[in-house]
C-alpha cells in the first residue's frame, strides 16, 4: 500500500459516503483514479467491506462489558469462532496473550443482559473461566488508519 493508498483510506475512514470525486479532492486524484484504487484495495483485501458506525443505544445495547475467556487446556481460533460466533451479544472476540484465552466484547440492553451471556459462555464445553469487566462510558473511538 502506497502513500496515495493510505490517504485514500484515511479519507474513506474519516467519510465512508464520501464520493470518489471527494476523496479525488483531497488526494489529488481524478475520480476514476480513486474508483481503481478503492477497487483494488478491495480485491486485495486491504478494504474488507463498507459498514455504517451505529450508536450501540439506539439498538437497545445500553450495556457494554469485556469477558476475558480461558478454556481447559489449548483452545485453537477456529475454536474460538464456532463457540462465539452463534451468540448475538457477543459482537468480537480477539486472542490475547496472557492468562486468558481470548478477550470477548459483549453488548447487551443490560446487566441481566451480559450476565446470561457470560452463562452461556461458561456453559461453552471446555470453558475453565470468564472474567467480565463492564465498561463505564465510552470515551472516544479513533479510525484504524
Amino acid at each position: 500500500m502506497d502513500e496515495l493508498d493510505r490517504a485514500i483510506v484515511a479519507a474513506l475512514l474519516r467519510d465512508g459516503r464520501a464520493t470518489y470525486q471527494q476523496v479525488g479532492t483531497q488526494v489529488g486524484l481524478s475520480a476514476p483514479a480513486v474508483k481503481r484504487r478503492v477497487d483494488q484495495l478491495r480485491h486485495r483485501g486491504a478494504i474488507a467491506g463498507f459498514t455504517a458506525i451505529v450508536d450501540p443505544a439506539s439498538l437497545g445495547w445500553d450495556t457494554e462489558a469485556y469477558v476475558e475467556l480461558s478454556y481447559q487446556g489449548n483452545v485453537s481460533p477456529a475454536r474460538l469462532r464456532a463457540d462465539l460466533e452463534a451468540i448475538p451479544e457477543v459482537v468480537g472476540v480477539r486472542t490475547i496473550t496472557g492468562d486468558a484465552d481470548a478477550l470477548v466484547h459483549v453488548m447487551a440492553a443490560n446487566i441481566a443482559g451480559v450476565e446470561s451471556t457470560v452463562e452461556r459462555m461458561r456453559a461453552l464445553p471446555q470453558v475453565d473461566r470468564t472474567r467480565t469487566t463492564i465498561v463505564m462510558s465510552r470515551l472516544f473511538e479513533r479510525p484504524r488508519t
